[in-house]
């Protein structure tokens, strides 16, 4: 949080009267993830910690999100099998969110292609480990919308991938991960 607020204060520091911090409503703010693995997959939620967007001249030109690792939710199961999935990706063969219980994404570069619609390059970091991701951003009169697909293998989840393991066949677990980001103003 504090982190978050000394940028906000160097930014307006910075920054010319045009510019606009817009942060979001983290309580309608929302990640939903879905990993698949050979036999199927699983669905699930992550919130937000807190996370803002920067305007200049009506145009984006920043943000930085932190997620809530300890908010990892399945929600294609119930009962005992819910929970028993939700503590195997808390746990070190995944998340790890004893030592890591957030993951931050900062846009590093934007690049306008018109009609809301932003080309983001950002640093994403999970477990203490930063990789660029791309995407694009869709801006709407709500929010914001945004799909990213994420290697977990760059950030040292090797659990189950079959690129590390060429003996687990049926419980191969794929190394890619899709985050759908709906941001809510």
């Amino acid at each position: 949080m504090k982190k978050i607020v000394l940028m906000i204060l160097v930014l307006f520091a910075n920054s010319s009267l045009s510019s606009q911090i817009i942060g979001i409503n983290i309580q309608e703010s929302i990640i939903t993830w879905n990993g698949k693995k050979v036999t199927g997959e699983h669905k699930g939620t992550i919130n937000f910690k807190e996370g803002f967007l920067v305007y200049e001249n009506e145009k984006i030109v920043g943000g930085d999100f932190i997620v809530d690792m300890t908010t990892i939710n399945n929600t294609d199961q119930t009962g005992n099998d819910k929970l028993k999935l939700e503590g195997h990706i808390k746990s070190f063969d995944f998340f790890n969110i004893t030592d890591f219980k957030t993951s931050q994404l900062v846009f590093k570069s934007i690049t306008d292609k018109g009609k809301n619609l932003y080309k983001v390059i950002a640093d994403l970091t999970i477990k203490g480990v930063t990789n660029p991701i791309k995407f694009d951003l869709i801006i709407n009169k709500q929010g914001a919308t945004a799909k990213l697909k994420v290697d977990r293998t760059k950030y040292g989840i090797q659990y189950g991938s079959g690129n590390f393991f060429d003996d687990i066949g049926d419980w191969t677990i794929y190394d890619e991960f899709d985050l759908n980001i709906d941001l809510k103003f």
